[in-house]
């Protein structure tokens, strides 16, 4: 998983509740077990038309946010069924971080596995947010994960709180395999000494 640190770039606001899991990557793209090529599917249903053509109407259609790095999202963000699938799509598109008031608690987690940065924020300063990212070209927020703050294009700063452990995880780039490996040493030294001591198993 790639260290999350600092952030800077383009923030999109979309603009909806609610805004679940299938709605993120809708069923039919969940047939492949690979993380990649899922960008392709993001929103796919909000994205396009029926004929495959985009929808210009979509804020990620919009010559302005086509390379956002942020969503700005309205409450409850990645409710609905469990979908790992759904942090792999963002991140395949380029999205690193996602803020809101609120978040789906299995999705939120499963963000922290991924290296997507799930941020909640208060809705006084969710609105300040939003009005940042309906700047279109202009609408850059610079996400601190060490100070825990997000700068806004004219420089007023919000802070965020944030777990301490899944904090050090997302600065390390630590997944639960990442976490496991570290104490690799440690699990070599307990199977030498298990096998010496039964030789049999």
């Amino acid at each position: 998983m790639d260290k999350f640190t600092t952030l800077t770039g383009v923030a999109a606001p979309l603009e909806i509740v609610n805004v679940d899991t299938d709605m993120i990557i809708p069923k039919q793209y969940l047939k492949t077990i690979k993380r990649t090529g899922l960008g392709a599917g993001l929103f796919a249903e909000m994205r396009f038309n029926e004929d495959g053509s985009e929808n210009p109407d979509f804020i990620l259609n919009k010559p302005a946010y086509r390379n956002a790095k942020i969503l700005v999202a309205g409450d409850n963000f990645g409710c609905g069924s469990s979908r790992e699938h759904a942090p792999w799509a963002l991140l395949d598109y380029g999205i690193r971080c996602v803020i809101s008031t609120s978040f789906a608690d299995i999705f939120y987690n499963n963000c922290f596995q991924n290296g997507v940065l799930p941020i909640k924020v208060s809705p006084e300063d969710l609105e300040k947010l939003m009005d940042d990212a309906r700047r279109g070209a202009n609408a850059t927020l610079t996400i601190d994960l060490e100070s825990q703050t997000i700068t806004g294009p004219d420089g007023g700063t919000i802070t965020f709180d944030l777990d301490a452990f899944r904090k050090h995880c997302m600065l390390n780039g630590l997944d639960g395999v990442g976490l496991t490996m570290e104490k690799g040493a440690a699990i070599a030294a307990y199977e030498a000494k298990a096998g010496a001591a039964h030789p049999w198993l």
